[in-house]
């Protein structure tokens, strides 16, 4: 637009709005708040390509608050789909801070609890409704929902939806609301998929992208750590939190359930500081509760799988540590957003065993640039890497090396790699090299 935007009074929201702006501490609109809410309030279709973290959930609630204005009749107005409980619940709660000087209700529906009290809410009437697809859709099914009076449609995080598998909702979403109707699609990521979603679900949009795609925020310096086994990572993991002033709120990230419970019930053990699990067989309660004790300053550090990758947004998170390497690449991008928020500077450590080199290779091409590797602190205790787990890295590693070339034989059928070129015995070596200056100086 070719107005300067330079305060959020600029885009002449009631004062309603800008009372519960000037509440919650915002002072000057974000870039994607600068480019999206002019092109929401001219009511063009808008295709947002934004990572978490940069102001994006008011980007779009704003403008949506400011033209519904008021309450009015029983039905939904505005329709916002996200792919999470907790992203569902973080958009609901920033709603609530910014409608809170108008008459304007809102709902949010998901799964995790039944739904006879969100049925209950939505009876009351609503003019904002957030949640899940497939709550939603199973709300609809039950005769409770009405959208002949929808004004626009929201579909957040456009690409975890896709990956989550919510395409066959979203397009029966598409079949039974209003044809006119306002369309937003916000994504982190462009994959081909998504492009597919705007094709469908947008009529000549306005596209803005304040971050690259899959581009790391600024703020955040990146590590990559080479460990041979899943004991020692778990070791190097209750090393790094022993200093507890630099790592004072830490998100560490595993692919399964399994391995987040393991680490919790180490560092629960070890007496790391207070330390909360977030994955999918947490009931809803907990998951909340888990969330808002991280939030609130109670729990120092979270351990999650990527289910709550998206759904967490604290702006003092110091470190996030990869245990395992996403397989998702995208994901990696998602997962260290949790830090380097609202102008803060943040950390994010990735632990590496030999069979997940594969994946921070395909990573760094997609964020364009190599992760700087680190050498293992000397006084970390080094275990040997049980037998199980080395055949289960060793296949591992065949499957790769079939996947990129079809004639490969199995590992009995390739020359050895020569060990000194092994990332991990360079690592070991850093870390034998560091201890021996250490010596060197006690003598």
């Amino acid at each position: 637009m070719a107005t300067e935007i330079k305060t959020f009074s600029d885009f002449k929201f009631n004062k309603q709005l800008l009372n519960a702006i000037e509440d919650m501490g915002f002072s000057k609109p974000s870039p994607i708040q600068e480019k999206a809410i002019p092109r929401i309030l001219a009511g063009q279709d808008l295709f947002g390509i934004a990572q978490t973290g940069t102001g994006k959930t008011a980007a779009f609630v704003l403008p949506i608050l400011m033209k519904i204005k008021y309450a009015q009749g029983n039905d939904p107005r505005a329709l916002i789909l996200a792919p999470t409980r907790e992203l569902v619940i973080q958009i609901d709660r920033e709603i609530h801070e910014l409608a809170k000087y108008t008459d304007l209700r809102h709902v949010c529906v998901y799964g995790g609890i039944g739904p006879k009290t969100q049925i209950e809410e939505i009876q009351k009437g609503v003019d904002i409704l957030v949640g899940t697809p497939g709550r939603m859709m199973d709300i609809y099914l039950k005769g409770e929902l009405i959208f002949k009076h929808l004004q626009v449609m929201v579909l957040d995080e456009a690409d975890r939806m896709m990956d989550m598998g919510f395409m066959p909702q979203i397009r029966k979403f598409l079949e039974i609301i209003p044809r006119k109707r306002q369309n937003l699609l916000f994504s982190a990521t462009l994959p081909d998929k998504v492009v597919t979603l705007s094709e469908e679900f947008l009529e000549f949009p306005e596209r803005i992208e304040v971050t690259p795609q899959a581009t790391p925020a600024k703020l955040v310096e990146q590590k990559l750590y080479y460990v041979p086994n899943f004991l020692t990572k778990i070791n190097l993991v209750g090393e790094l939190l022993k200093n507890e002033e630099i790592f004072s709120r830490v998100i560490i990230f595993t692919k399964s359930k399994e391995n987040a419970d393991n680490i919790y019930k180490f560092l629960s053990r070890k007496g790391k500081g207070e330390t909360k699990v977030l994955h999918a067989n947490k009931g809803q309660n907990s998951r909340i509760n888990a969330i808002d004790s991280f939030k609130d300053g109670t729990v120092r550090t979270l351990v999650a799988t990527d289910v709550a990758s998206r759904g967490i947004d604290v702006s003092s998170v110091t470190h996030v540590i990869n245990f395992d390497v996403p397989i998702i690449y995208e994901d990696y991008v998602h997962r260290i957003g949790r830090t380097g928020r609202a102008n803060n500077t943040g950390i994010a450590l990735t632990l590496c065993n030999p069979a997940e080199k594969y994946h921070i290779e395909k990573i760094q091409k997609v964020i364009r640039m190599q992760i700087p590797v680190e050498g293992l602190p000397s006084d970390l205790e080094i275990l040997p890497t049980p037998v199980e787990e080395r055949q289960k890295i060793n296949k591992e590693i065949d499957h790769q090396k079939r996947r990129e070339n079809p004639d490969f034989k199995g590992a009995f059928h390739e020359k050895k790699v020569r060990k000194k070129d092994s990332p991990y015995l360079i690592a070991l070596n850093k870390k034998k090299k560091s201890g021996n200056r250490r010596n060197k100086k006690r003598r």
